[in-house]
C-alpha cells in the first residue's frame, strides 16, 4: 500500500473509532513549507512524553507546501493523521485540528518548536490528577487553580496558542479568525474567559524556534503594515467584546485590551522611532476611545508608560529610549 492511501487509511480508522477510545491530548500540529527535518524534531519530542499510544492523537495540517513531507513520516505512519489542505493561512489550518481532534484536551504546535519533555510531563500530571482543569498555562508562576476570567483581572498574559494545554470542550464554538497576523491575541482572551478552572504552572514545557524568516520576524515593509494593521484590528474586536461582556468578564478584558493597545505603541516607537507616526496612530487610537490609556495599577511598566504616553515630552522620551532599550518579555 502506498504511504498515501496508508495514512488516508489509518485517519479514517481513527475517526470511526472515536468513540470507543478518546485520547486524553491531541497535538494540533501546523506545517507550512518548513524543512521536514524540524518537523520529525517536533514529532519525536511528542513521542517522548509520558502518553501511551492511545492517549494521545497526533494531528499534522499541511497548509499546502510545496513539497508534501510525506516521504519522511514513513516511520510515523501508524502514530499519525496526515492532513494536507490548500494553502490558507494559520487560523484555517488550526480550525481543520480542531475539527479533526477527538482527545479530552488539545495542544497547538508549530512544526518548527518542540516540546519540553520533563516540563510538558508535569502538566500532563496536572490534568490526571485534576480531572476539572480547563486549561495548564506554561511558565508562570505556581498559582493555585483560579478561574480564567480572574487570572487575566490580575496578570498579563501570553497570547501564544501554544502556551497552554486546554480542554477541547471548553471551546464551544470559539474558533481562529482567518487571514490574519496575531490571531492568536484574538483567540486567547476568549477562551480564558470560557476557562472555569485555569492552572497556572512555572513549567517550561515548550521551546519556541524564533527563526528569521518567520511572521514575527519578516521585515518586509508590506508585512509588517499588514502586521500593523491587523494588530489594530484585534484591539478593536476585543474592545468591542468587552462591552457585551458581564462585568467581571468585561474587566479582565479591558485589562487585555490596555495591555494590547500599550504593546502596539510600544512596537510603534521600537519600529518607526518616529515621535510623529507614534502621534498619528495615537489619534486613531483616541477616536475609538483607546487612549490615553485607562488609568490602572496594572503593572509598574504599564504605569510609567502611561504616564509618559500622555504628553507630548513624554513621548518624545521614549522615543529617544525605547530603541536603547532590551525589549521586555
Amino acid at each position: 500500500m502506498e504511504f498515501c492511501s496508508l495514512i488516508r487509511t489509518f485517519a479514517a480508522i481513527m475517526v470511526a473509532n472515536q468513540q470507543e477510545s478518546t485520547p486524553m491530548v491531541s497535538f494540533i500540529i501546523t506545517y507550512y513549507e518548513l524543512p521536514v527535518k524540524l518537523l520529525c524534531e517536533c514529532l519525536n519530542s511528542i513521542f517522548a512524553l509520558s502518553l501511551s499510544d492511545q492517549e494521545r492523537q497526533v494531528i499534522i495540517v499541511d497548509d499546502g507546501s510545496e513539497n508534501s513531507p510525506l516521504p519522511a513520516l514513513q516511520r510515523y505512519a501508524d502514530k499519525v493523521i496526515y492532513l494536507r489542505q490548500k494553502h490558507q493561512g494559520l487560523s484555517v489550518a488550526r480550525n481543520t485540528g480542531i475539527q479533526m481532534a477527538t482527545g479530552k484536551y488539545l495542544q497547538f504546535v508549530d512544526a518548527d518548536d518542540q516540546l519540553i519533555t520533563s516540563g510538558y510531563n508535569a502538566c500532563l500530571d496536572i490534568i490526571r490528577k485534576h480531572t476539572d482543569a480547563d486549561m495548564v498555562l506554561f511558565d508562570f508562576a505556581d498559582e493555585p487553580a483560579t478561574s480564567g476570567t480572574s487570572f487575566m483581572r490580575h496578570h498579563n498574559i501570553h497570547g501564544s496558542a501554544w502556551g497552554y494545554l486546554f480542554r477541547r470542550a471548553t471551546l464551544s464554538d470559539l474558533r481562529f479568525t482567518p487571514g490574519i497576523y496575531h490571531e492568536d491575541e484574538l483567540f486567547t482572551p476568549q477562551l480564558l474567559i470560557r476557562a472555569e478552572v485555569v492552572y497556572p504552572t512555572q513549567a517550561k514545557a515548550y521551546s519556541y524556534n524564533k527563526r528569521p524568516d518567520s511572521i514575527t520576524t519578516n521585515q518586509d515593509a508590506t508585512h509588517i503594515e499588514k502586521r500593523h494593521t491587523d494588530a489594530l484590528q484585534v484591539i478593536f474586536e476585543l474592545n468591542k467584546m468587552a462591552d457585551r461582556l458581564p462585568k467581571n468578564d468585561q474587566l479582565a478584558m479591558d485589562r487585555r485590551v490596555a495591555q494590547l493597545t500599550m504593546d502596539y505603541l510600544y512596537n510603534t516607537i521600537i519600529q518607526t522611532r518616529s515621535l510623529s507616526v507614534t502621534l498619528q496612530r495615537i489619534q486613531v487610537l483616541r477616536a475609538e476611545g483607546l487612549f490615553p490609556l485607562p488609568n490602572r495599577n496594572y503593572t509598574s511598566k504599564y504605569q510609567w508608560f502611561r504616564r509618559l504616553s500622555n504628553s507630548k515630552l513624554g513621548l518624545a522620551t521614549l522615543v529617544k529610549v525605547l530603541p536603547l532599550m532590551k525589549r521586555e518579555r
